[in-house]
């Protein structure tokens, strides 16, 4: 059965409509507690004695308390156990359900998108997300009218429980990632936390590390989040870093699972560059696990031939932090993400983790006493044009004649010194179109081409 509600991560939608409505939300509970119930979460069934627990998390959009309590409505129905944690990052709910032996997690969050968005992430209690065939499964509880029929008694009900501790235990997780040895005594940081779920736990961990911290984007209305800020908007953060002669610049999406930084020039450092300071630093080390990272199709080639010249090799996914880590977890590697920010450290983490990220950055650069702008700017990056438009409907590519005949000659046109990558959103009603190559302004031409072709393909 093909997925219909779940994406690249998650279930997103406009809230309050469907599938972001309460009643959904309801159905979600009910149904992740069925799959708990029956093992397929942990892989065995209940044992006597054992009363299941999930954690609800959030980011801080208003419709997260109406989602939120749907959600922990339908697992109570359920006779399961709900802890809720609050306003915490995505990856830091992912932490507590394993640090507390939890079954299942839901994260209510739209990560980067506007406030008026929401959406549902699920781990599973080992903190990573479902696999395709396990959210496959779920929608199919979802859909069975009858599951609700199948719920507790009065006396069988489960209760709910809030964790209060939560952010104290993931800011010492978070400092327990970074080398013991070292300190950021020193630096002058700049934190954007795009008035999202990390505004408490971020500048807490970078002050207590010893680091001069400048906040931005720390006070949250339920309207805010991601508003002209955070990782999709660094405008801001760039003038704050020259303003203040910052060391680096730290930009967090709305649950902070994401991070680009800003460098003491004032420039954008994005996860290719990031990935590539990191993966140099492991290799050097003999640390970087089968000398391999994990990146997914829309990282730059420049990526793949900098590491290829250091020895190492960069392995393709699909978009998507989840796939990432799916291939991590088969071949055994330890380090990977996406281009726009999601970066794994399977070491420290199960789910990619902004401020884990970041840490790692720092401690490369008090490690080799070197600003940020000489640890990142050693991989040559190809330009690159992304265009990225609404649709209707996602109409299968193979299905867009002219478009695709637009396509191939650009292919042809660029040979090996480019790629061409048409997709779309696995999150957004919105196709994305990718050109790479040598020359901005051509790839640029044929990038704004493809897109128009697409648009008239669609109709």
């Amino acid at each position: 059965m093909a997925r219909e509600w779940f994406g690249t991560d998650g279930i997103r939608g406009l809230a309050g409509q469907e599938p972001m409505s309460p009643e959904m939300a309801l159905r979600v509970g009910r149904a992740l507690s069925e799959l708990v119930d029956q093992g397929v979460i942990h892989g065995a069934a209940r044992k006597p004695g054992h009363r299941p627990r999930i954690v609800i998390g959030k980011d801080t959009r208003l419709s997260g308390y109406m989602l939120e309590n749907a959600l922990a409505s339908g697992i109570i129905a359920q006779a399961v156990d709900v802890l809720l944690v609050g306003p915490l990052p995505t990856p830091g709910i992912a932490f507590i359900t394993r640090s507390m032996r939890a079954d299942a997690a839901l994260v209510v969050s739209a990560s980067h998108n506007p406030f008026e968005d929401n959406g549902i992430k699920i781990f599973a209690g080992d903190g990573f997300k479902l696999p395709d065939d396990v959210e496959e499964r779920l929608e199919g509880l979802i859909r069975d009218g009858a599951l609700a029929a199948r719920g507790a008694t009065h006396k069988k009900l489960g209760r709910a429980f809030r964790v209060d501790d939560a952010v104290g235990r993931y800011v010492v997780f978070l400092k327990a990632t970074f080398p013991d040895e070292l300190s950021l005594d020193g630096l002058k940081v700049v934190v954007d936390c795009a008035h999202g779920a990390a505004y408490r736990v971020a500048p807490e961990v970078f002050r207590e590390l010893g680091a001069d911290v400048t906040e931005l984007a720390v006070e949250p209305d339920g309207l805010n989040i991601n508003d002209q800020c955070g990782a999709l908007h660094p405008a801001t953060l760039q003038g704050e870093v020259r303003k203040h002669g910052a060391d680096i610049g730290i930009a967090l999406d709305g649950d902070a699972d994401r991070v680009i930084v800003v460098d003491e020039k004032g420039e954008v450092v994005d996860g290719d560059q990031i990935m590539a300071a990191c993966a140099r630093e492991l290799i050097g080390k003999g640390a970087l696990a089968h000398n391999t990272l994990v990146a997914t199709v829309m990282s730059n080639i420049g990526l793949d031939r900098y590491l290829k010249a250091l020895g190492g090799n960069v392995v393709r996914t699909p978009v998507g932090d989840r796939y990432v880590v799916e291939e991590m977890r088969r071949g055994g590697f330890t380090l990977g993400g996406e281009q726009s920010g999601h970066l794994i450290f399977l070491d420290h983490t199960t789910t990619g983790d902004g401020v884990v990220a970041a840490l790692s950055l720092l401690s490369l650069m008090v490690r080799e006493g070197k600003p940020l702008s000489q640890l990142t700017r050693a991989m040559e990056v190809l330009p690159q044009k992304l265009v990225s438009f609404p649709v209707k409907a996602k109409k299968p590519l193979e299905e867009l004649g002219g478009a695709l005949k637009v396509v191939q000659d650009i292919e042809k046109a660029l040979g090996e010194e480019g790629r061409v990558l048409v997709r779309y959103s696995g999150t957004e009603n919105k196709a994305r179109v990718l050109v790479e190559g040598a020359d901005a302004q051509r790839i640029g031409r044929y990038a704004d081409e493809i897109a128009e072709a697409i648009r008239v393909a669609l109709g």
